[in-house]
């Protein structure tokens, strides 16, 4: 369509180094004869153009250059606040309208605008849920103020700390973003190509997506071989579901008690679902690959399609093998132990210390800051291929989600053992003291395991 703009279906559309590897792997999906949405890529160079236009280069290279952390602090704010708040240049503005206009013709279009930054979704640096996504949208203004967010979401403070501990700098590279329809989903989920069994797994909830990439139910999780066979439907607990409709935006929807607890998904759907993720794996990522998906009326559309990181499973010690313990769905890589530090809001994050074992209810992706510092983590919503889980998985931390009543079950200060393969969520009961002044009372020691 323009220099600026192009087809999903278009030869040229699968270049990662100008639309990013989302937008990229996207396109290659269609072009493999996945079915996906269509709509059109945005290329990096728009984003540059507006950078150019807003005079904000000079501020771009001092971010991580800049010596002092309060005004490197004040120059993001800068690129935030001029890429969300200024005008699009009008030689770039014209040809992202131009294909919005064409995206909506169809009557009843919803739109979509997604992130996909030339670094993320590669194999190490998969930046799940760090930048942005506007779904639903309606008229124009809507879309330019998604563009203009998703191109500022670069600079944010939590993208921001993510690149600098992948040795990134903001100022070398870009955001690309996806022009797309919105999927009028009954049921959508994500899918684990290979798991440290050499089985597949799928994720799925009523609704759009959106419920599991932020940690906010508890999805299904389909077992299958990588021959097809389904091995196992857990029900999940699905007890809201996410929608888009016109004039009311995204909203959250109560689930009939009826279908908290029905699985999503059949065997047949989970078969054909299979089959897609495993030629994902084949033809786009070229290894073991993690998916988004949903499926409407008329049936499935991918997503998105990220490089999956696997890691081997561990043997417990001995000392774990009677001790209670709380299954759930593996989220994370490998085994690790350390101080329950039980947290039920996230104002109370600051009590997390190096090695903890983070207990929490959420598992958004607001706490991807916590995980270069935690022992492991264990939440009571969330599934394997939340925005979180991508991120824990890169990390090589172990976390398990959707584990009922675990901030309750498991003490504040016990000590924890976490098998992020296996999904299972071990403790030590807290052993009781008697008080000197009252030998008939106990208390329950906690000790310091900082």
């Amino acid at each position: 369509m323009s220099e600026y703009v192009v087809r999903l279906d278009s030869a040229e559309a699968v270049n990662a180094e100008r639309f990013g590897p989302k937008a990229a792997n996207q396109a290659a999906l269609g072009q493999a004869g996945l079915p996906i949405t269509g709509g059109f890529c945005i290329d990096a160079a728009a984003y540059r153009a507006q950078v150019r236009a807003l005079g904000l280069e000079d501020v771009a290279r001092r971010v991580f250059t800049e010596g002092d952390p309060i005004t490197a602090r004040k120059l993001a704010l800068e690129m935030r606040i001029g890429l969300h708040d200024e005008p699009i240049a009008p030689e770039v503005q014209e040809p992202l309208l131009a294909a919005w206009r064409e995206l909506m013709a169809p009557e009843g279009t919803l739109g979509v605008v997604r992130s996909s930054a030339l670094v993320e979704d590669r194999d190490g640096s998969s930046f799940a849920g760090q930048f942005e996504s506007f779904l639903g949208l309606e008229t124009e203004t809507e879309f330019l103020t998604a563009v203009r967010a998703c191109w500022g979401a670069l600079w944010a403070p939590r993208a921001l700390r993510y690149m600098a501990t992948h040795d990134l700098d903001p100022a070398d590279t870009a955001m690309g973003l996806t022009l797309q329809p919105l999927v009028k989903a009954t049921v959508s989920g994500g899918g684990l190509s290979r798991t440290a069994e050499g089985e597949m797994v799928l994720s799925a909830t009523w609704g759009l997506g959106s419920a599991i990439a932020q940690g906010e139910v508890v999805p299904d999780r389909i077992r299958l071989t990588r021959d097809f066979e389904v091995l196992e439907i857990v029900p999940g607990r699905k007890e809201h579901a996410d929608t888009c409709v016109h004039q009311h935006g995204s909203t959250a929807r109560a689930v009939a008690k009826a279908m908290v607890l029905e699985p999503c998904l059949n065997e047949a759907q989970a078969i054909e679902l299979g089959r897609m993720l495993l030629k994902a794996e084949t033809d786009i990522v070229c290894g073991p690959a993690e998916i988004e998906w949903a499926m409407d009326e008329v049936g499935f559309k991918m997503l998105q399609a990220r490089p999956l990181h696997v890691a081997e499973p561990h043997v417990a010690d001995d000392v774990w093998a009677d001790r209670p313990r709380l299954n759930g769905h593996p989220a994370g890589l490998g085994w690790g132990t350390g101080r329950a530090c039980v947290v039920n809001c996230e104002c109370e994050l600051s009590r997390v210390s190096p090695g903890d074992i983070l207990v929490t209810q959420v598992a958004g992706p607001a706490l991807s800051q916590i995980l270069t510092k935690v022992g492991g983590v264990v939440a009571e919503l969330g599934g394997s291929t939340s925005h979180l889980a991508s991120l824990a998985r890169e990390r090589g931390v172990p976390m398990v989600l959707g584990v009922l009543d675990a901030t309750t079950r498991i003490p504040d200060g016990a000590m924890v053992a976490v098998d992020g393969v296996a999904g299972v969520v071990r403790w030590m009961p807290l052993a009781p003291v008697m008080e000197p002044s009252n030998p008939a009372m106990t208390v329950p020691i906690r000790p310091d395991w900082r």
